[in-house]
């Protein structure tokens, strides 16, 4: 099997390629991310085009990950040399540009934001980005409480990724993340885009995260994300 490990604004992911018919599970997923926020499998790969599975430390199976698909796209990109990737997770296709300066822009297609709600106590937006968020505004320090609450509420069955946030300007937010599966982590694409969404609904929101700040773009429903991904063993 080959390996190698990467970075994408704080979050480090383990690239694993098992190579023929051998597929990873769970266990494998576990002992591969070690200290990893997660493991992206390629389970097919050509010049320009990448499938893969995305697994959570704890062995679980995630929809979709904004950095661990940038980070597919920026693997594949080291091999073949293509500027535009196609990167397929599960039912979702992420078409991904390399632009100028290492930065990678996504298409993470539709973004769709429910209803304000009261969940415990707390007022929570549930947003989908291909997978389930809950965004609470509030004090971001607070995410270590509110996380796991939110997390395995039965609200939310197959568990959610969970974000506090703060509005800075307009334009910008300040936030944290508890990533199901993961506990609090440094960042996260599809947080980025969902309490991009959940705050401002369109135009260009710039997300801080404690591992950096990503760039959101919403349009029509849709949302595109930038950030950068490098190899880092």
């Amino acid at each position: 099997m080959q390996s190698s490990t990467w970075r994408a604004l704080g979050n480090t992911y383990v690239v694993a390629a098992p190579g023929g018919e051998r597929r990873l599970v769970s266990a494998d997923a576990v002992a591969l991310a070690r200290d990893a926020d997660g493991v992206v499998e390629v389970l097919s790969a050509s010049d320009d085009r990448i499938e893969v599975a995305i697994w959570n430390p704890d062995g679980s199976r995630a929809e979709l990950s904004g950095n661990g698909t940038r980070i597919a796209a920026a693997w594949l990109a080291a091999r073949s040399g293509a500027e535009r990737i196609e990167v397929v997770v599960g039912d979702r296709s992420v078409s991904t540009r390399i632009l100028e300066g290492g930065v990678l822009e996504q298409d993470l297609g539709e973004v769709i934001v429910a209803r304000p709600e009261t969940i415990a106590g707390i007022s929570v937006t549930p947003v989908n980005v291909g997978n389930p968020h809950a965004v609470v505004m509030g004090d971001p320090e607070s995410v270590s409480e509110v996380g796991p609450l939110l997390e395995t509420h039965p609200r939310f069955p197959d568990r959610t990724n969970v974000q506090v946030a703060r509005i800075d300007a307009p334009g910008r937010v300040t936030a944290r993340v508890w990533e199901r599966g993961v506990g609090e982590t440094a960042s996260s694409g599809t947080s980025a885009v969902a309490v991009a969404a959940a705050t401002h609904g369109e135009g260009d929101v710039v997300v801080h995260f404690p591992g950096g700040d990503l760039r959101v773009r919403l349009a029509d429903g849709r949302a595109f994300l930038y950030g950068s991904a490098e190899r880092v063993s």
